[in-house]
């Protein structure tokens, strides 16, 4: 069970009042769902009782897989059927049946945080969504609340969130590879780059001028005005841009995306026909859809385990370009398959395929990785933390857990 906690969290409105809608996506995602030991004995004495049953469908299966090679701090997981789904999940109701018949306090970690992806440090918590739970997906196409950063959501009482951990011994996130930020002028960075996402703007203009801003950004020295203060005071005018004419500069930043996925789950290609689809598809109606694409760029950078992995301002808008790219490819292969010009549904199955990819797939540390390129400064080079002296020359938090959810 979440445990109450006194620090504030933080969403983005369109994400304060998520609620299940009982999609069963990630009940049937054929994922490897870690069961924590306690809930272990709880769940293995309810069934051996008779007050807890599988769903019908997995009758003939045992509840829990229990091997010699679990992950850390599981002592079972759960089993699935043939068809990928937990054996937990009945099809006909699209319910969890330890959820319903025993609540949620019975159910795992995993179960119990997902779709919820945080990041707790010393200002507080901030938890965004991935986007291929379906209901998360649909919140980016909500007419009925503007784009902004929100304390005490609804959705996200106070607690003791699974996710990035950032202790006061921790370094705060690199300005640049030589150059740390202040708690402060972090939460300052992510304010802004929500409300360049909020822009009626190109989503391919909003990552130029986050681009640029990371750029003038990259010079700023402590001493003078607060890091704060020069945020607040970059340009307001967003860098003109252009939908993209081909999938070319897409398809290089997803094999970044690609190479950081453990080979076991790397996807199989499937590319014949998007170039294709995306110029007749998708090309001419991107336009309409900038709102809810500039939501989806929003999530990625707020509450990022990037900043903090990674090796600056450019890395984290680094990874915007590349979480953009994927929405163009995968809503070329959405209108491929379904041979019909980009509409809502199918913008929706591309967010949760590009989501799928980042969060699930690949590993985060490794695509922070290949994204620090972009900052163009040797490994080396030693971190400032206050104009005074040298941090530590490791970009990566001292602390951290692992991500909530497969």
């Amino acid at each position: 069970m979440l445990k109450a906690m006194s620090s504030p969290v933080y969403s983005l409105s369109i994400h304060a009042d998520y609620k299940c809608r009982h999609s069963g996506a990630c009940c049937t995602a054929d994922w490897d769902v870690p069961v924590e030991l306690p809930v272990y004995r709880s769940l293995d004495d309810q069934m051996r009782r008779g007050s807890l049953r599988v769903a019908p469908a997995a009758e003939q299966l045992p509840p829990f897989v229990v091997e010699p090679d679990l992950p850390e701090g599981a002592a079972a997981m759960l089993e699935r059927t043939h068809s990928g789904d937990c054996v937990f999940f009945e099809r006909d109701s699209h319910l969890c049946v330890v959820h319903r018949d025993a609540g949620e306090e019975s159910l795992p970690a995993t179960c119990r945080h997902f779709p919820r992806l945080s990041v707790a440090n010393s200002r507080g918590t901030f938890v965004t969504l991935s986007h291929y739970c379906p209901t998360a997906a649909s919140m980016l196409f909500r007419e009925d609340v503007g784009l902004e950063i929100v304390e005490r959501p609804a959705a996200f009482p106070p607690a003791d969130y699974d996710g990035l951990t950032v202790t006061a011994d921790d370094l705060p996130p690199l300005l640049s590879p030589s150059m740390l930020m202040d708690p402060e002028g972090y939460f300052a960075w992510e304010r802004h780059t929500v409300r360049r996402c909020a822009a009626d703007a190109l989503p391919e203009s909003v990552v130029a001028t986050l681009a640029a801003d990371a750029s003038r950004l990259r010079n700023w020295r402590p001493g003078g005005i607060s890091l704060t203060e020069t945020i607040r005071l970059l340009p307001q005018a967003l860098e003109p841009a252009t939908v993209h004419l081909s999938l070319a500069g897409s398809l290089d930043l997803r094999r970044e995306v690609i190479n950081a996925i453990p080979d076991d789950l790397k996807p199989a290609s499937d590319d014949e026909g998007l170039e294709d689809a995306y110029r007749v598809h998708v090309r001419p109606a991107w336009s309409a859809f900038a709102r809810p694409i500039n939501r989806y760029l929003a999530a990625k950078a707020f509450a990022s385990w990037t900043a903090y992995q990674g090796r600056g301002l450019a890395t984290i808008v680094r990874g915007l370009d590349a979480a953009l790219a994927l929405v163009r490819i995968e809503s070329a292969r959405q209108c491929r398959d379904a041979a019909r010009m980009l509409d809502r549904d199918l913008l929706l199955e591309a967010f949760r395929a590009a989501d799928f990819a980042l969060n699930h797939l690949a590993v985060g540390e490794d695509l922070a990785a290949v994204w620090s390129r972009v900052e163009g400064t040797p490994e080396g080079a030693p971190y400032v933390t206050d104009g005074a002296s040298a941090g530590t020359p490791s970009g990566l938090p001292t602390s951290k857990v692992a991500i909530t959810g497969p």
